[in-house]
C-alpha cells in the first residue's frame, strides 16, 4: 500500500487520532498504535474516497461544459 500522506501530515494526523482516542475513550495510544489506526482507515477508506473526489470532479466539469455551451451559443448574433 503507498502512502498518500507526507511524514508532516502523518504525524500531526497521528496525534490528532491519539487525541481523540485519549478525549473520547481515555485510552492512551502511541506512534504504532496511531500509525496502524491510520493505515487500516487509509486502506479501508482511501480508495473509496478517492472514487466519491472522481465522481464529484465529473460533475463539476459536467457542469462547467454545460455553461461553456450555453455561454457559446450566446454569442451568436441575430441573422436577418
Amino acid at each position: 500500500m503507498m502512502d498518500i500522506f507526507e511524514e508532516k501530515d502523518k504525524v500531526r494526523l497521528c496525534d490528532e487520532i491519539a487525541a481523540f482516542f485519549k478525549e473520547e475513550h481515555d485510552l492512551e495510544l502511541g506512534i504504532i498504535g496511531t500509525g496502524k489506526i491510520l493505515d487500516f482507515f487509509q486502506e479501508m477508506l482511501g480508495d473509496r474516497i478517492y472514487n466519491k473526489a472522481l465522481d464529484d470532479a465529473k460533475r463539476f466539469y459536467a457542469r462547467y461544459a454545460d455553461n461553456m455551451e450555453a455561454d457559446y451559443y450566446a454569442l451568436y448574433k441575430d441573422v436577418k
